[in-house]
């Protein structure tokens, strides 16, 4: 069985795990994170070339382009790339877990004249930024931590997840637990989104929450 196989396996197990129990990260951060560190020199090659199409998608239906945005999971960039194609007034910042993800990401930053966006390292199960800090967070392909996410999240912003290849994507999360994990953190207004064969999910942060 190759990396990419057992990779595959690894992040359907891990995100099955966390989101059922947080806690459960403690015991897959260190393996996820070498995966993709491995990963990261040939990411970009072994993708669909419209991965990204669904995220977008949804891009295109928020109401207000976001002042703030995060990308969670951003791998080599390509979602906090889009977002600031997109939204050119937006600050966009980029977050991974894997360094030589960010290393990439920071690499893929030199070809585009005129998009800004900072790449970090950073695990999404413990961010370092302030509260209320952003009114749009992304996924794709991403583990949630809901918690988090509601943390960062600013009152009346938006959270958006992609799975660029639906129920099929090693990492991924049936909408219907989704939907129950952010209605009790406060978020209503949800939005699907469909481009085969990826599927994504858009929701809103009350402002009263």
């Amino acid at each position: 069985m190759n990396r990419a196989t057992l990779g595959r396996k690894l992040c359907r197990v891990a995100t099955n795990a966390v989101v059922a129990r947080p806690g459960a990260w403690s015991v897959f951060r260190r393996p996820i994170q070498r995966l993709f560190d491995a990963l990261a020199p040939q990411w970009d090659t072994i993708r669909r070339p419209d991965h990204l199409a669904v995220y977008e998608q949804a891009l295109d239906a928020l109401p207000v382009p976001p002042k703030r945005a995060l990308d969670i999971g951003t791998g080599t960039g390509d979602g906090a790339l889009a977002i600031a194609r997109r939204f050119p007034t937006a600050e966009v910042v980029g977050v991974d877990l894997a360094e030589r993800m960010v290393a990439e990401a920071r690499r893929k930053m030199d070809g585009e004249a005129g998009v800004e966006v900072r790449f970090e390292r950073a695990d999404a199960s413990k961010l370092p930024y302030d509260s209320a800090s952003f009114d749009l967070v992304a996924h794709a392909n991403m583990i949630p931590f809901f918690d988090e996410i509601a943390r960062v999240t600013a009152p009346g912003g938006h959270v958006l997840f992609a799975f660029s290849g639906g129920p099929g994507t090693p990492i991924y999360v049936p909408f219907e637990r989704l939907r129950r994990e952010l209605q009790r953190r406060g978020f209503t207004d949800f939005a699907e989104f469909a481009a085969a064969p990826g599927i994504a999910l858009l929701a809103r942060k009350e402002t009263s929450s």
